[in-house]
């Protein structure tokens, strides 16, 4: 776990931007259940979290098309709700950053963190948004 100062600024990063930040396993189930589109970001204290995942999930909101709902569960943080939102997210193996476009519930894209590492934000937002102006 890491120390809730440390991580708190990472979180608001997101939270700020609208994104719900979500704690435990049922929540997570909840949002997942809501009818729509759910963008779920597995957010992390790692480089390129902070480089590339959450400017890229941020820009990526600027598309005309986008998700209903917006959620975050924190990596090595919130256990409880990252575990169950990766168990959402099954075949793909668990990484952190990762991104997931959930439509009623049904995962339909999916960004792990090798998509992210290494590629720039603006990468990432593009990619997002394709899937939004599908799914969305």
């Amino acid at each position: 776990m890491y120390p809730p100062e440390l991580v708190q600024p990472m979180k608001d990063e997101l939270t700020s931007f609208g994104f719900e930040e979500i704690q435990t396993a049922e929540a997570v189930k909840a949002a997942l259940e809501k009818e729509g589109t759910t963008l779920v970001v597995v957010n992390s204290v790692c480089g390129c979290a902070a480089r590339n995942a959450r400017p890229g999930a941020k820009m990526s909101l600027e598309n005309a098309k986008k998700p209903t709902n917006l959620i975050t569960v924190f990596a090595g943080v919130d256990k409880e709700a990252v575990n169950e939102a990766r168990a959402h997210m099954v075949p793909f193996p668990p990484s952190s950053p990762s991104m997931a476009l959930f439509k009623d519930g049904e995962l339909v894209h999916m960004l792990e963190r090798h998509h992210i590492e290494g590629r720039p934000a603006e990468m990432i937002a593009e990619n997002l948004m394709d899937a939004y102006n599908e799914f969305c």
